[in-house]
């Protein structure tokens, strides 16, 4: 199994800049995809981005796009998100998921969830 802890959430203003980061515990992080999702107070839990096995495709949110993106690191066992001109609309809880094979906008696919970091963009 992989394990995912989620960390470097925080405050920042609108126009600002954050990195998360995700360590997965476990042997076989090179076999699972990674996914970030997001929760708003009141909202469903949605889709921000994932990144395939070996890290060569990379998916986004339209909402994201362009703002946004993912990597990993199969040596640290870690996956990143690196979010630039974050917007109010930004704020919510962001969730690491991994789960085997292919990666996949629906967090119903994902096997193992991190607790969250929260992220508060202020305008």
């Amino acid at each position: 199994q992989v394990q995912p802890a989620e960390s470097g959430g925080g405050l920042v203003q609108a126009g600002g800049s954050l990195r998360l980061s995700c360590a997965a515990s476990g042997r076989t992080f090179s076999s699972y995809a990674l996914g970030w999702f997001r929760q708003a107070p009141g909202k469903e839990r949605e889709f921000v981005a994932a990144i395939t096995r070996s890290g060569g495709t990379t998916y986004y949110a339209d909402s994201v796009k362009g703002r946004f993106t993912i990597s990993r690191d199969n040596v640290k066992n870690t996956v990143y998100l690196q979010m630039n001109s974050l917007k109010p609309d930004d704020t919510a809880v962001y969730y690491c998921a991994s789960k085997r094979f292919a990666p996949m906008t629906d967090p119903r696919g994902y096997t193992y969830w991190g607790q969250g970091t929260q992220v508060t963009v202020s305008s």
